[in-house]
């Protein structure tokens, strides 16, 4: 099989579908990358994301929690205080998400100018079938 083809059995599928699910959403793959730095507070990983709300950072937190890749530990102190961190299998993580994030970079303006083209096909397109 080359390097460069995806095992496609149903059970190869299946676990690629669940994991990019999760790691998927613009708010995983944010919050995996913040805590790539290292453990932070919940209002430090808040304060790092813009834009995420705190029930969305909640709920993201808790499914990777879930998921094996981050870890919570609460401290008992008044009010608690709650420390976020990657797990080993995490950690793991940061390479593939830093390698899309390398091709993204290296792909935006090849892909913009494709879909200028293909936008400005479609258009003609349009207008001559009217």
């Amino acid at each position: 099989m080359s390097p460069h083809r995806l095992p496609v059995s149903h059970e190869s599928c299946l676990a690629t579908r669940e994991v990019l699910h999760r790691v998927g959403d613009k708010w995983s793959v944010l919050i995996v990358s913040t805590l790539g730095e290292g453990p932070l507070r919940f209002s430090d990983v808040r304060r790092a994301i813009e834009g995420i709300s705190q029930r969305m950072l909640t709920l993201t937190l808790r499914a990777l929690e879930r998921d094996g890749l981050v870890l919570r530990t609460v401290f008992p102190t008044v009010p608690p205080s709650v420390r976020y961190e990657l797990t080993p299998l995490g950690r793991t993580l940061l390479v593939p998400i830093s390698a899309l994030a390398t091709w993204a970079g290296g792909s935006r303006s090849a892909i913009e100018q494709s879909r200028k083209r293909y936008d400005a096909r479609e258009a003609r397109r349009s207008k001559s079938s009217t």
